[in-house]
């Protein structure tokens, strides 16, 4: 991932001087030692996915996980029994496992499922 590190949490992000919450990344071992027991299996079975498509950069911080390439594209959020996986496309998707409202932003839609297991995790294309 190109981009701009900030001099002070070390994190990367796609513009010089972009606005963040100012705190470090984790590893991502110390970021599961504290998690649900869920939610590994969820972030495995998303990287597998995303390990046919390219690098990803993995960015492990307090509140949960963001993916990034260019931008952060994606996040994955620990709640008490699934993980929200977050995430933004060009066109509006619905999936049965999108069961939050799809929000149009700049353009692109963003776009929230909720995953209690790496089953849910499926190659079918939602219909727009």
């Amino acid at each position: 991932m190109v981009g701009w590190a900030c001099p002070r949490c070390q994190r990367r992000f796609r513009r010089v001087g972009q606005s963040h919450e100012c705190s470090p990344a984790i590893s991502v071992e110390e970021y599961f030692s504290t998690g649900p027991a869920h939610e590994r299996p969820i972030f495995e079975a998303v990287m597998a996915h995303l390990a046919t498509v390219g690098p990803v950069h993995v960015e492990p911080v307090s509140v949960g996980i963001f993916l990034k390439r260019a931008q952060t594209f994606a996040q994955l959020r620990p709640k008490d029994r699934w993980v929200a996986l977050s995430f933004s496309l060009p066109r509006a998707v619905r999936h049965e496992r999108i069961i939050r409202k799809v929000v149009e932003y700049h353009g692109r839609y963003h776009h929230v499922a909720d995953v209690r297991s790496p089953d849910d995790l499926d190659d079918r294309s939602g219909r727009g």
